[in-house]
């Protein structure tokens, strides 16, 4: 069976088509295997390629590459499929896939799938013999009640004739196809798509621009059938938007959940968001965080496994009743104390629970393991779940998540799991209540989730870039992160002094083995409940902020790859270079006296050794800031008592960051990098200035040009992957220090930005323009790392009232108060940006309502960044019954949605 590849795709010098698929034919998805396309017209860019296969080959997937001398460049989407039937040879006429094109981001999961929720399949007609050409063409865009169709200028095609378009089959959904029988023509065809009605096939509309043709006639050759594969329906109509909110699972208020928002809550709010006309519900992690039993573990970002789903989720009366009727009673009522609270008690509704699970449990733990649903759920996860579960009898039986402490069980080894999760083990109970837990976690997610995607409603989830220090995953798989440094980021308008987040940094050379593998499994999970997903600083798989482990701040961090800079390069540029006067903390008596006042000399007998007159350096003692740490929280701390405080402490972690260069890794003393910001320092200050001069010169090329190409050439490697492990629609966070490659890289893969007013991504202005937001990006005026609307407006006066005067236009008005109308002009205005997915914090939504707004506004806030142990404990102010009850106000929202076309189809 021959089988003729042709593709159109204007090349540049040096550069070659491939075809790559799963068999030997094309190369068995080697790259290096698969063969290489013939240009058969370099004026129009005709590729073709002639691959014999075997007669009863049955189906066949395949992909088109670009390859160049030091490039390779893919096209979107999943491998191509064809299936060949009874015919001796083919010819398949497909179109190049652009990865940037925005209309792809419709064939997500998220939009295509659940959103557009086409329902419709037509088969196609019964013919006696089939047809000698296929037109076929992926359109997930189309409203239920209509269907494809073709026009075109033959006869089979209706001769131009659009009220007699010949109807398309959608089978496999969102392909549309139509089979022809054709004489044969000595000229291409032109032919358009259209959209008409399924019942009475009355026109909708025809595609815009030019007719679309076949690239060569199309003769009448026996027993060949030709294939023509389109891509993207050109809508003569605006691009796609929708709308959504974003609100924390923990924040979702019921009047049945007990004191924390719970899996099944999330069906109220999708009843809510379809009343409203969104689309989206975007949710924070939702993995198991426990580490410490303690509201420290309210953090979503540290999850203790990037697959368990946190029990603390669990409605507790979807799990069915205990015995005890006093004891369920006691439950409930205590249940109910809880949840009538303002803010969430983490460690209450923690202790509640499982004083419920573990009764529970005991009343279920003969019976539970024999159903036929848990034994697909725990054969569909037996490669994390025993690990995970013995993960967690171990953090309870030596009462700690650092399994560095764990004695004989410190390293992870398959014994372990076959000792301790063997049903002979004595404390097999304490193992086997965690998968219990996580069943029915599952159970009750999917089922929330299907009732989302049912009713036309997406859910967005959200990965952390980093895993936690003290988790299964780091425990399972060492080798996998850089356990020995910490992963942050430096310096921004979050925080002054960086963050550092404590996650180890990744091992990409060792994921990149098996093709990020880990990677892969991860978000195939998340798939399971999630149509879309949001990357955490996405700028981590373009380079990350990796912090030293002896330190404590993201100051002292430099960015993990990057091309450091030689001494020589340094001493070119006509520095004298000193490795202790640039590298080593400069500490000089003005500086103490400004820093510790009062203070000064009990700091310097206590911290410092005096070098030279009036030059001092930190003590061996002391000369880290993890060593200061530990000193000042040591209960045989040299430290007297009246200097352990934070402004000392806070004192000392600035003598350690008194550095213009950092040491590269493995430099030798002979490699280095600019200390982030180090325009703020006493050394750089007390520099001449000619040495200034040199010294931004060399900080502004190593941050803002040295690394732009490479850094996008290590996201390419990485970023491809994770896209295309699953059909979720990717969204990436990339605020922050953003290299200029970034939004490039984004847009040639096709991922969605994160948009911001506030946090303009041009350093000239002070607010974002929402009316030039980029199509692929999400434009929302706050997020959960930063305060709500009003209350930006109350903490930030002087900026809030030059944006009233000047983004809002409210020139005659000087509003100190934040009062609806302005919050509804700030929500309009991101609602009419370009952006594809405006999505609103339900805190900023309701501010809109002078009746449902929160009168605390400071308590509507859910991070503060700037603080490493925030408490996320926001709830709703009001339960998710009575905001359905809201009618008037959720009018007004479905009024907004209406009013900016983010409501429809198209």
């Amino acid at each position: 069976m021959n089988i003729e590849f042709n593709i159109q795709y204007k090349t540049y010098f040096g550069e070659v088509l491939i075809i790559s698929g799963k068999c030997p034919e094309l190369g068995d998805s080697s790259l290096e295997k698969a063969p290489k396309m013939v240009l058969i017209d370099p004026e129009r860019g005709l590729w073709k390629c002639n691959i014999l296969f075997p007669n009863n080959t049955c189906s066949i997937e395949y992909k088109y590459y670009v390859k160049g001398e030091n490039e390779l460049i893919e096209e979107w989407g999943s491998f191509r499929e064809f299936e060949p039937i009874n015919q001796s040879a083919y010819s398949l006429h497909d179109a190049w896939r652009t990865a940037s094109n925005p209309q792809y981001a419709l064939f997500s999961k998220a939009i295509g799938e659940t959103i557009f929720n086409y329902k419709s399949r037509f088969k196609p007609e019964e013919k006696e013999s089939s047809g000698n050409v296929r037109f076929r063409i992926s359109v997930p865009r189309i409203k239920n009640g209509q269907r494809l169709a073709i026009s075109g200028n033959i006869a089979e095609l209706g001769n131009w004739d659009f009220t007699k378009a010949i109807p398309m089959s959608n089978t496999n959904h969102p392909i549309w196809e139509i089979e022809i029988v054709t004489k044969g023509y000595d000229y291409p065809i032109e032919y358009k798509y259209c959209v008409i009605e399924a019942e009475t096939q009355n026109l909708v509309f025809v595609e815009e621009g030019v007719n679309r043709f076949t690239s060569a006639p199309i003769a009448n050759q026996p027993n060949v059938s030709i294939i023509i594969t389109d891509e993207l329906f050109r809508y003569p109509t605006k691009p796609w938007k929708g709308a959504g909110v974003a609100i924390p699972l923990f924040s979702l208020r019921s009047k049945n959940s007990f004191g924390i928002g719970e899996y099944p809550d999330i069906k109220l709010m999708v009843d809510w968001v379809i009343k409203a006309n969104l689309k989206i519900i975007q949710l924070l992690p939702i993995n198991d965080t426990t580490a410490t039993h303690s509201w420290l573990d309210s953090y979503p970002y540290s999850g203790i496994s990037v697959y368990a789903l946190h029990p603390i989720y669990i409605n507790l009366h979807k799990m069915g009743s205990l015995k005890s009727k006093s004891t369920q009673h006691s439950i409930d009522a205590e249940g109910k104390l809880l949840n009538d609270l303002e803010t969430l008690d983490y460690e209450a509704v923690l202790t509640l629970k499982w004083k419920f699970f573990k009764q529970q449990f005991d009343q279920q733990k003969e019976l539970f393991h024999k159903e036929e649903r848990y034994q697909h759920f725990f054969d569909a996860n037996k490669e994390w779940l025993p690990a995970y579960a013995a993960f967690c009898y171990l953090r309870d039986r030596y009462q700690t998540a650092d399994f560095n402490r764990w004695e004989k069980y410190a390293h992870f080894s398959p014994q372990i799991i076959d000792e301790l999760c063997n049903p002979n083990f004595a404390h097999y109970q304490d193992i086997a209540i965690h998968y219990f837990l996580q069943y029915h976690a599952h159970q009750q997610l999917l089922d929330a989730a299907q009732y989302a995607q049912k009713s036309g409603v997406a859910l967005k989830g959200d990965i952390p870039i980093g895993i936690y220090r003290h988790s299964v995953d780091a425990w399972v798989a060492p080798q996998l992160y850089n356990m020995s440094s910490q992963t942050g980021a430096p310096p921004d308008d979050f925080s002054t002094i960086g963050q550092n987040w404590r996650f180890p940094t990744y091992n990409w050379e060792i994921m990149k083995k098996n093709n990020y593998h880990w990677w892969q499994n991860r978000l195939q999970k998340m798939s399971t409940y999630f149509d879309a997903f949001r990357i955490d600083h996405i700028l981590g798989f373009f380079r990350i902020w990796e912090i030293p482990a002896n330190q404590v701040q993201g100051l002292l961090g430099r960015f993990n790859p990057s091309i450091p800079l030689s001494q020589e390069e340094i001493t070119d540029k006509g520095i004298v270079f000193d490795h202790n006067r640039l590298c080593k903390p400069y500490i000089c008596m003005p500086m103490l006296k400004k820093t510790f006042g009062k203070e000064t000399k009990e700091v310097i007998d206590t911290f410092l050794e005096e070098l030279v007159p009036r030059q001092f350096t930190l003590k061996e003692a002391f000369d880290t800031q993890e060593k200061i740490v530990t000193a000042f929280y040591s209960e045989s701390s040299p430290i007297p008592e009246k200097l352990k405080n934070d402004s000392i402490k806070d004192g000392l972690y600035a003598l350690v960051a008194e550095v213009i260069f950092l040491d590269a890794p493995d430099g030798n003393n002979r490699w280095y990098v600019p200390r982030y910001s180090f325009q703020s320092t006493y050394s750089f200050k007390n520099l001449p200035e000619n040495q200034q001069t040199i010294l931004n010169e060399l900080y502004h090329h190593y941050f803002f040009q040295r690394n732009e190409q490479f850094w996008a050439a290590n996201a390419l490697k990485k970023l491809p992957v994770i896209k295309n492990a699953t059909q979720m629609l990717l969204c990436g966070e990339d605020l922050g220090m953003v290299p200029k490659c970034v939004p490039k890289v984004m847009e040639q893969l096709g991922i969605l930005s994160l948009e911001i007013q506030r946090m303009p991504k041009e350093d000239w202005v002070a607010f974002g323009d929402t009316s030039k937001y980029p199509y692929l990006s999400v434009a929302t005026p706050s997020s959960h790392d930063t305060s709500t609307i009003r209350g930006w407006w109350k903490e930030n006066p002087v900026l809030t009232q030059k944006f009233n005067r000047i983004v809002l236009n409210n020139i005659e008005k000087r509003s100190l108060d934040c009062g609806p109308k302005i919050v509804k002009q700030i929500i309009e205005q991101h609602l009419e940006s370009p952006s594809m997915l405006a999505i609103f914090a339900l805190q900023d939504l309701l501010g809109i309502s002078k009746k449902l707004r929160f009168n605390n506004v400071e308590a509507e806030r859910i991070n503060d960044p700037s603080n490493s142990k925030n408490y996320w404990r926001y709830r709703m102010h009001l339960d998710l019954e009575t905001l359905l009850e809201e009618h008037s106000f959720t009018s007004e929202v479905k009024t907004m949605i209406i009013d900016s076309s983010r409501d429809c189809v198209y």
